[in-house]
Formats: structure tokens, C-alpha cells, sequence
């Protein structure tokens, strides 16, 4: 059978294993083809190809349910389930999403773009299932990386204790994340790899005693006990865990043998209760650069199938935010011993491998476990240190409870930095940064910050270092402007204040962050119809800066506020409730992503359908004002 011909997973039931295998290399040539041409996770699902296969060919996807965490591991299950042909389309705008989502096919049975929800999902289907006396089959399938999300292990801990539940959680075992893992369970785990399982020894144990004169077949209770405790003595010390938590434990199995794995899983389909299936994989398997360069190759832009390069851009784009502020820190770590770069498993996404590299012992990551990282930047705070947590926005979401409660209500010196702030392309609504101003400008204590460019950057995160107390700094994924750093000295900015870019009367246009940059071209158009504005760069949503802004609003009288974020409770509110507390009641128009899903597509053409390209904002200000009468 050909791939292309697959339009049902249930068309691999009674393929042999010769023909499955047939199917997982035609799997990793198309999904290398698409990847390479548009780009997309790469080293995830060429990992777990067997895995998809020999799991789907066990299962009735018309009835049972599979949900697969994060959804980096997606793409052969999105191949095998009807998406062979418009794969070409992948994390392109309208065509196929990057992750799992549940309007895109009936096969996505729960969507999610972070990690460790799969098996409290899996777990929740299962419980309606019973109840409804029902019986299709639950499936989660897990990596190592994001089994060490504290989410996870609750699910596991509350499966544990419902033994009548039955739930298959397959643990894909790749020693990698995005980083790799890290803490006592990656510990674990790699113990099991390099202990041959004796998982089979305790049913030797019992076929001999049936064997002993004057017993038989007959086992005495007492005798049955010895399965049991002699399993607990056999089993792989991670296996131990997971048994005493409550899950019978099949594993470590070769995750890209079909055969074992087929019967393995089917072995797991009939024990009606909570079982962890244990599968070693290789992330990247069949790609020779993404199995030597799994943290590389995890996710890629278009490159060359041949040489495994990147391809370049044909214009030189200057260097990233997320680099910037990561040398920024190397310098700062280099003449401050106390100050601490803290990440949960993206140290290269975030900046903070120069950290790593070159200072190690200032240099913390925690895993998939954003609560934690910044509860435990927070006891860190309480004794002296400087922690710098460097989480992307769409993440630190995770850990709103940990910042309120842990961080705003104490006042601690915790400086928190936001990468991938805004829109982010073609990882969809799951990762886009829209929510961070208006989830931060709750929580009291906190200052709020966002530079115009680079050299602003520096300057706010030594101005964030230097304060007393937890603020919050912002910054867009991708290129900066280009404009000139330094290598030291940075000048701290006096908290709350703002700047004037350019002296305009007609309107005044408030620019936060990144839109700083929209907000002057957006001014040239305007220039060209003879609409002078002035332009003003924020640079704080809290605090605002009242002594600045006032006496401009009270002059020129119509207001636009930009932002790239949710116009509901975002920078634009702020604005608008700085002037009612000042009993001021003028024209506020706010520009900045309403009250929508951002899906998948290019940073420009998800701005270009929000209407925020200059020359888009530039026409709803001049309509909005009635400027050309």
C-alpha cells in the first residue's frame, strides 16, 4: 500500500509488518520534503513514525481516541489520517496546522501546542467514556521531556488511584525535549536505557513454582505475592516508580521495531486498568543531521535536504532580540556573580545558551515546568541572588498563579523577560504572545516594559536588574532593527518614563514596543497627506508615564494607541483608563489584535489581515478622525 492511498488509519489494520515498514519510509521522505521546502518540527515525528503505526494499527480510530502531547510529534499521524495531500500546505496560512486542532480533522482529538496535557486530557476522555458505558480505547502519547512537567505527573498521580480506569499512556522516550531534559526523572530514564529490562522475569517465577511437586497448577495466595514482589525487584527503578504510583509498566521497548511494538501495545489494549508503555526512541530517526543535531533539528526553517543547511536568506537579516539579549546577559552574569539566567527547557529559543556555554554555574533550566521556574526564582530573590527568567509569553501563561502569588503579592526582585511577545507566525493561536500585556498589567508591584529596538533592550534589562522589585520586559520574536548595540555601560531608564519620537499637532500616536517601529512608518504615510502626528514611544504600560502624556492628550485632543496584543485589557486600556481617572473624555482609537484566534501563517500576513501594516493603520486613523476633510 502506498501512502498516498491512505485516507483512513483503520487501512492499516492486517498490514504486515514488512508493509508498515514500507509505509514509515514513504512517512519520512514526505515529511523531510515538506519540512525542507517550509519548515516545521522536524526532529519529533521522524522519531516516532513506527510508534504512529504500530499504535494506529492496534486501535479503531472510528471509536478510540489518541491525544498527543504538545503535537511536535504530530505529522505522521496527520499524514496517516487524511492529510496526505494537502501536506504541502503545512503552517501555511489556511492550510495545515503545525499541531493538532480539533476543527481540522475528526482524527485531532484533543488540540495543544504546550506540553504535559496529553495524559490529563486522555485521562478526562476515559472517565466520560465510563460513564457513559462506553468502551473505545484512551491513548495519550507523552515525550520524556514533557514528563517533566508538573501537570503530567498530577494526571499520572490521579490515574494511579483509579485502578478500574482503563488508559494506556505511552511514554516516547527520546532523551530530548526541545532541550535536553533535566532533573531526577531524565535520571531515572536514562538508567532504564542502559539496564536490559528483566520485566518478564516474575511470569518465570510463577510458570516454575507451578512446576514444584504437590502444587501444580494450583498456586496458594501466599505463593501469588511472589509475582508481585519479585516485579517490584526486576523492573527498571522508573518502572518501580510508575507501579507503586498505580500503572502496570510495560518497557523499555525498541520504539522503532514494529512487531514488538504492535504486540506490546496490544498486550497493553487488554489490561483494563492504568498501563504505561515505555518506548525508547531515536528523535530524528532516518535524517542523519537531525539524529546527530536532535536540539537543531527539532524545528527548522527551509533547508537542504542534501547538506541539511538552513537556507539562507536572500537578504542578511540583523541579529535576533532573543541574541541580543542574551549576550546582553553574558555580560551582565560576567560582572555580577549574584545575577541568575533561569529557563524551562528553551535555553537556545530564549537566548540563554551563551549563558550557558560561557557561564554554566549561573545558568539554571528547570524543564518543562514554567510554575516552578519562577517560584523558585522567587525563593532565589529572597536570598540575595538576581534571577533573570526568560520564558516565551505564550509559556509564562502557565504560571500566572506563581506570579501573583508568589512574586506581585511579595514584591521580590525577580526580573522576568518575555520572548516571542506578539505574533508569531505559523505556530497559530496556540503560541502567539497576544495575551502578556493584558495577564501582567493585573498583578500589582510589577513594572511592565518593552523596547523600540535593540539598544532600548539593553538598556531595560539592566534597568530591570537594577530594580527593586519584579518587572516584566517584552520582546518580539525574531529580527531586530538593526540598530547599534553596545558591549557595556548600558544606562539604566528611569522607571515610567517615556519618549517623544517626533513633535506633531494633528494626532497623537502612542506606540508600545514593537509597534514603536509601525507607529513611524505609519507617521510617513500620514506626513504624505500633510496629517502631522506626534509620535510617542511608550516604553512602560505600568507605569504609565501620566506627566508626559497628559499634557499631549489635553493639547491635541485625538488619540491612537498600537500595540501587538489583545486589545481587551492591553496597552490601549491603559491609555484609555489613565484619561478617564484624570476625568479627560476624548476620541481614543485603539489599534492592536481584537478579540480573535491569530492561526497559522507568516508574521506579515497575520498582521496584514488584523490590519496592522502602516499603511492599513494609516487609512482607519485618517477615517476614524475624518483627517482628509
Amino acid at each position: 500500500m502506498l501512502l498516498s492511498e491512505l485516507s483512513h488509519p483503520n487501512q492499516l489494520h492486517g498490514l504486515t509488518v514488512s508493509q508498515l515498514e514500507e509505509i514509515a519510509c514513504q512517512i519520512r521522505e514526505r515529511h523531510l520534503q515538506v519540512v525542507s521546502t517550509s519548515g516545521g518540527h522536524l526532529g519529533p515525528g521522524l522519531g516516532v513514525v513506527e510508534l504512529t503505526l504500530a499504535l494506529y494499527q492496534t486501535l479503531d480510530l472510528d471509536f478510540d481516541k489518541v491525544v498527543w502531547d504538545v503535537g511536535h510529534q504530530g505529522y505522521p499521524h496527520k499524514l496517516i489520517t487524511g492529510r496526505y495531500g494537502q501536506f504541502d500546505s503545512l503552517r501555511q496560512q489556511n492550510g495545515v496546522a503545525g499541531y493538532l486542532k480539533r476543527s481540522e480533522s475528526k482524527f485531532d482529538h484533543f488540540g495543544a501546542g504546550h506540553a504535559s496535557t496529553s495524559i490529563s486530557a486522555a485521562l478526562g476522555m476515559a472517565i466520560a467514556r465510563d460513564r457513559k458505558g462506553e468502551n473505545y480505547k484512551c491513548v495519550a502519547v507523552i515525550g520524556d521531556g514533557a514528563l517533566t512537567g508538573g501537570m503530567a505527573l498530577e494526571a499520572i498521580n490521579h490515574a494511579g488511584h483509579l485502578p478500574n480506569t482503563p488508559l494506556v499512556v505511552v511514554l516516547n522516550d527520546n532523551d530530548m525535549s526541545i532541550s535536553p531534559p533535566v532533573g531526577a526523572l531524565s535520571s531515572y530514564l536514562n538508567k532504564v536505557r542502559v539496564s536490559p529490562p528483566l520485566q518478564f522475569l516474575s511470569d518465570s517465577v510463577q510458570e516454575s513454582v507451578k512446576n514444584i511437586p504437590l502444587i501444580g497448577k494450583d498456586i496458594p495466595e501466599e505463593l501469588k505475592n511472589i509475582k508481585g514482589s519479585v516485579r517490584r525487584l526486576s523492573v527498571p527503578k522508573v518502572g518501580a516508580v510508575f507501579e507503586e504510583l498505580g500503572f502496570t509498566y510495560m518497557g523499555p521497548i525498541d520504539g522503532h521495531d514494529i512487531g514488538n511494538l504492535v504486540k506490546t501495545f496490544n498486550a497493553a489494549h487488554k489490561l483494563k486498568r492504568p498501563v504505561l508503555v515505555h518506548v525508547v526512541t531515536t528523535k530524528g530517526k532516518g535524517y542523519p543531521y537531525a539524529e546527530a543535531d536532535q536540539v537543531g533539528y527539532h524545528a527548522q526553517s527551509a533547508f537542504d535536504l542534501t547538506t541539511g543547511k538552513s537556507i539562507p536568506s536572500k537578504k542578511p537579516k540583523p541579529v535576533s532580540y532573543s541574541k541580543i539579549f542574551g549576550q546582553t546577559l553574558l555580560k551582565i552574569c560576567e560582572q555580577d556573580s549574584k545575577v541568575v539566567g533561569i529557563t524551562a527547557a528553551m535555553a537556545t529559543g530564549t537566548g540563554l545558551d551563551i549563558l550557558q556555554k560561557n557561564i554554566p554555574d549561573q545558568y539554571i533550566d528547570v524543564g518543562i515546568a514554567e510554575q516552578h521556574a519562577v517560584t523558585l526564582a522567587a525563593g532565589m530573590s529572597c536570598d540575595g541572588l538576581k534571577p533573570v527568567v526568560a520564558i516565551y509569553s505564550t509559556f509564562l501563561q502557565r504560571a500566572f498563579d506563581q506570579l501573583i502569588h508568589d512574586v506581585g503579592i511579595q514584591n521580590l526582585p525577580v526580573s522576568f523577560v518575555l520572548d516571542r511577545a506578539g505574533i508569531v507566525g505559523a505556530d497559530g493561536p496556540t503560541h502567539q504572545g497576544q495575551y502578556d500585556i493584558s495577564y501582567m498589567r493585573s498583578i500589582p508591584n510589577f513594572v511592565l516594559m518593552a523596547p523600540k529596538d535593540e539598544s532600548e533592550l539593553q538598556r531595560m534589562l539592566i534597568t530591570s536588574i537594577n530594580h527593586n522589585g519584579p518587572t516584566a520586559l517584552r520582546i518580539p520574536r525574531g529580527s531586530g532593527l538593526g540598530v547599534a548595540v553596545m558591549d557595556e555601560g548600558w544606562e539604566p531608564l528611569n522607571i515610567g518614563e517615556a519618549e517623544i519620537l517626533e513633535e506633531g499637532e494633528d494626532i497623537l500616536i502612542i506606540a508600545y514596543g514593537s509597534m514603536v517601529a509601525s507607529a513611524i512608518e505609519t507617521a510617513k504615510i500620514l506626513k504624505n497627506m500633510n496629517i502631522n502626528p506626534c509620535i510617542v514611544n511608550a516604553r512602560f504600560v505600568k507605569p504609565l508615564d501620566k506627566n508626559l502624556i497628559m499634557p499631549l492628550v489635553n493639547r491635541i485632543q485625538k488619540v491612537v494607541t498600537m500595540e501587538e496584543g489583545t486589545l481587551i485589557g492591553g496597552f490601549g486600556s491603559a491609555i484609555v483608563e489613565l484619561l478617564n481617572d484624570n476625568e479627560v473624555n476624548i476620541p481614543v482609537y485603539r489599534i492592536g489584535i481584537p478579540d480573535v484566534l491569530v492561526d497559522h501563517a507568516s508574521p506579515d500576513q497575520s498582521k496584514e489581515k488584523l490590519g496592522l501594516k502602516p499603511d492599513q493603520m494609516a487609512d482607519k486613523i485618517v477615517k476614524k478622525f475624518k483627517l482628509n476633510n
